[in-house]
């Protein structure tokens, strides 16, 4: 009995200790060996001249298996926890683009303005990328999990001791909050929209570049993390999407009938509201990713400069005076940076100095 009494007591401890974060986070699998590992010494307990023997044997078996573990996750094929992190961050970004790039094409262009859509439109589940951003949604746990083990280990590639793992963490709740809006106008749109026609067609237009601006600029962002690099057309990409937010707004106002009714323009009305947050969400995490980037010192393009560009820079043209021109010639001819043409017979050419050729 008091063996059966302490065996239910350590377990049950040990059992709901799993319950705390920290300890699920870092100590899971250790805790729920030991629950097994104890129970087996204690049970066995009543062949004491073997209760040694089988707890040695015991432990030089969990110490084998550790040690191989280590060895191959280090040295023979390192798995790396903050890789993963890393690479998860992007990968849920990668996904809410997805579904903002085809989300106007999906649920409005395949409307065809009476009502009925095309029988070439299948079931959303037949399409994969409208449903990825649901793994989104339940993502906190691995993150977490990730980021407490990523604290602890040695330096490797592009992230080193004091990483700032934590900047990880509020990016991807940040990106959570956008999937839980994108789940909600998925929602909202799965049902007919049944808005008067002209309102419908004005919504369907500015939601669907609304949409694939949104959903350009998170695939930038996702990229940038991605290869650990700052692209200025990422604030190029946001800005239009938040232009786009303001002509969806001013649309919704100038094409609303006066006699609309309400539970008529409602669904679409939801859908524009929604898709409004989400560019907020889309700001602020790229807010975000931009202080990671300064953070870990992101390596900055300037997608400003093309490749021919970069091989043949700009002439930059000397700074001179130029004499004041002769207001009563009837003919002036001013040629910058060129070959000088032939002058008409009876003009007098004149060059400035560092400067453009003029003709009289």
């Amino acid at each position: 009995m008091v063996l059966s009494i302490f065996i239910f007591i350590l377990a049950a401890a040990a059992t709901f200790s799993r319950f705390f974060p920290g300890i699920k986070a870092r100590y899971d699998y250790g805790v729920v060996i030991f629950i097994l590992t104890f129970s087996l010494v204690s049970v066995s307990g009543y062949h004491a001249d073997k209760i040694l023997h089988l707890a040695h044997q015991r432990l030089s078996t969990i110490l084998m298996g550790a040690c191989i573990c280590m060895i191959i996750s280090v040295f023979i094929c390192p798995v790396w926890a903050g890789q993963d992190l890393h690479n998860l961050i992007a990968l849920n970004m990668e996904k809410l683009a997805d579904f903002l790039e085809g989300f106007g094409g999906e649920y409005f262009e395949s409307d065809h303005g009476d009502g009925e859509k095309s029988a070439s439109d299948g079931p959303k589940s037949d399409k994969p990328f409208l449903q990825g951003y649901k793994s989104v949604l339940n993502s906190k746990a691995t993150e977490e999990s990730l980021a407490n083990f990523a604290r602890w280990e040695p330096c490797h590639g592009f992230f080193r001791f004091f990483h700032p793992w934590n900047q990880y963490l509020k990016v991807g709740s940040l990106i959570r909050q956008c999937a839980y809006r994108i789940e909600a106008l998925s929602d909202c749109i799965s049902s007919d929209i049944q808005a008067p026609l002209e309102f419908k067609k004005e919504i369907q237009g500015a939601c669907t570049k609304m949409s694939s601006e949104s959903g350009k600029a998170l695939r930038e962002l996702a990229s940038g993390v991605r290869t650990m690099t700052q692209k200025g057309s990422t604030d190029i990409l946001v800005a239009n999407s938040k232009k786009a937010a303001n002509d969806l707004k001013s649309v919704s106002k100038s094409t609303l009938p006066e006699n609309a009714d309400f539970l008529q323009i409602m669904p679409a009305a939801t859908a524009s509201a929604l898709l409004v947050e989400i560019i907020k969400c889309i700001e602020e995490i790229a807010e975000s990713v931009n202080e990671l980037g300064r953070l870990t010192r992101f390596r900055i393009i300037d997608p400003t400069l093309t490749a021919p560009e970069k091989q043949q820079p700009h002439t930059l043209l000397h700074r001179g005076i130029v004499n004041p021109l002769d207001t009563d010639c009837p003919h002036i001819f001013i040629e910058v940076d060129g070959p000088s043409d032939p002058s008409p017979p009876g003009n007098v050419n004149s060059k400035v100095p560092g400067g453009p050729s003029i003709s009289n």
